[in-house]
């Protein structure tokens, strides 16, 4: 062969690979962009990491606990409103208002007879009754002594807070009697030599949940 055939065939091999290279660059290149991530919604959704959601703290495995509500008290005493009182004389006038100009609207002239204070105002206490009657009253005609009044007649006074104890008396309806212990659902009275007792639901002057030692 001649040095230019020679020369010829090395020239025509050196175009040969430039345009197999050229291809195969080109062809890479372009599935090199086809496999490269667009810049749409969809592949940013992707990337972007779940809001976290709160978590739901489990009850506690305890009895429920009930807050007790705040007690009310007077302006004047700061003593607890309602609260019960008794009559301290014979005789208690009651008005429409607190003050000796309001007309006189009852008079109570049961001595100890137990009474509900419901609200202050100076000098004077608006009271009510067993019966939900009563006005204000003057607070020198009443006394902190506790005394309550049978609700039902011929009621059994028992020796213990137990329905199956002895009985020691029984006690008319509207008599008044001292207040002594109570418990949940027993009070003990005294009163005209006998005392015993009974349940709460028998008498008026305590309040069904208080309790006294």
């Amino acid at each position: 062969m001649t040095g230019s055939k020679i020369l010829a065939a090395v020239s025509s091999i050196a175009i040969l690979v430039g345009a197999i290279w050229s291809v195969s660059g080109n062809a890479s290149g372009a599935q090199s962009k086809s496999n490269a991530p667009a810049a749409q919604p969809a592949a940013t959704s992707q990337t972007t990491k779940p809001q976290a959601k709160p978590v739901a703290k489990p009850a506690p495995n305890g009895p429920d606990v009930q807050l007790a509500k705040p007690q009310r008290r007077g302006p004047v005493t700061h003593l607890p409103i309602p609260r019960y009182v008794s009559l301290k004389g014979s005789k208690g006038n009651v008005r429409r208002g607190p003050s000796l100009s309001h007309r006189i609207d009852w008079v109570f002239t049961h001595p100890g007879m137990p009474l509900k204070v419901t609200a202050e105002f100076g000098h004077w206490r608006r009271v009510e009754d067993n019966e939900g009657q009563g006005g204000w009253i003057h607070y020198t005609l009443i006394s902190g002594v506790r005394n309550v009044i049978v609700m039902q007649d011929m009621v059994s006074l028992h020796a213990r807070p137990d329905p199956k104890s002895a009985v020691t008396a029984k006690a008319q309806a509207g008599a008044i009697a001292g207040l002594g212990a109570c418990t949940h659902d027993w009070c003990e009275i005294e009163g005209s030599g006998a005392d015993g007792w009974l349940p709460k639901t028998e008498i008026w002057g305590v309040d069904p949940d208080e309790t006294r030692d």
